[in-house]
């Protein structure tokens, strides 16, 4: 079996989400990469550290902005050069805009959001979230035709690099009409917390916090355990975070290893925003909050007395 994995890079380094897609169980599987874009050649080792037998370089000024649109032409000719068994590529904005393209450009099957993958062996199988996360749906490829899956990112562990590995490396020619579109401009953030689809840790707030100020509590509890900020709907809705923060179906879809909920009762569509998280921990007044039915810790109280004590807690155990 022949398996091409999409590689996300920004700034000369590849994203924490194309890493973890390296921790699939490939077996005995051929393990290929591509990068696209320009200036992409120093991305060739690390990706031939993590696995990749083979790494596929398209390096073209047209590919610098990375959309959709030039990515999806360029990787499309490429995938029928190489004609792998399946694509994988992380679930991120990105991989949820350029597998759709890919898939129906190449007349290819397609799963989405996937929390598992088997890649062992000539059946592929995958399970994803169905029902707003209420259950999961494991999914079988009948055929031999090519198969495109993007994977939820923080699902799967990502393995250490392995220096004496080195992968072969090749340069992609691909023909590139005019660009329909173009982006324009990139507006920073000026967020330097992780992202949320990316964090190991998530700690996120409710609107019961009262005020965009408030949100402090929640912010000195994050920055002291180096986890991101997340939050509700109606937190967002009210004007207390950005919408790049909400947590939710919604929103963005989160796998953390931790997610601390903070004053959030847990509607259903919160729910399956989160409901995948390694392990959940709930802090509300209301011991009768959704949250807890979902929750591996829950602890009842004011979120005001309790989430500066663990900020405390944090940071005295840090020596800060």
């Amino acid at each position: 079996m022949k398996i091409l994995v999409i590689a996300e890079h920004k700034n000369g380094a590849l994203s924490e989400a194309t890493r973890e897609l390296f921790g699939l169980p490939f077996g005995q599987a051929e393990v290929h990469a591509v990068a696209a874009g320009e200036g992409v050649e120093p991305l060739a080792a690390s990706l031939g550290q993590l696995g990749a037998a083979k790494v596929h370089l398209i390096d073209s000024p047209v590919l610098a902005d990375g959309t959709g649109e030039s990515l999806d032409q360029a990787i499309g000719q490429f995938i029928e050069q190489l004609a792998p068994d399946a694509v994988v590529v992380a679930h991120t904005p990105l991989g949820k805009d350029l597998a759709p393209r890919l898939a129906a450009a190449l007349d290819a099957a397609l799963a989405t959001d996937c929390i598992q993958v088997n890649l062992d062996g000539g059946e592929v199988t995958v399970r994803r979230p169905v029902y707003a996360g209420k259950a999961t749906a494991e999914v079988e490829f009948t055929d031999d035709s090519l198969k495109v899956i993007t994977v939820r990112p923080c699902t799967v562990k990502a393995p250490e690099p392995d220096a004496s590995r080195s992968a072969e490396v090749a340069t992609v020619a691909v023909e590139l009409p005019e660009q329909k579109t173009a982006l324009r401009e990139i507006l920073a953030g000026g967020n330097e917390r992780p992202d949320v689809t990316e964090a190991a840790i998530i700690v996120t707030g409710g609107r019961s916090l009262g005020s965009a100020e408030n949100f402090s509590v929640i912010e000195d509890f994050a920055d002291s355990i180096g986890a991101a900020v997340g939050s509700s709907r109606a937190a967002v809705d009210a004007g207390y975070r950005p919408y790049r923060d909400q947590v939710g179906q919604t929103g963005k879809v989160v796998s953390p290893q931790v997610y601390i909920a903070c004053g959030v009762s847990g509607a259903i569509q919160h729910l399956a925003g989160m409901r995948t998280s390694k392990h959940i921990v709930a802090i509300n007044t209301d011991p009768e909050a959704p949250i807890f039915q979902v929750a591996d810790y829950g602890i009842v109280g004011d979120l005001f007395e309790i989430v500066p004590l663990l900020a405390e807690a944090a940071k005295n155990r840090n020596g800060n």
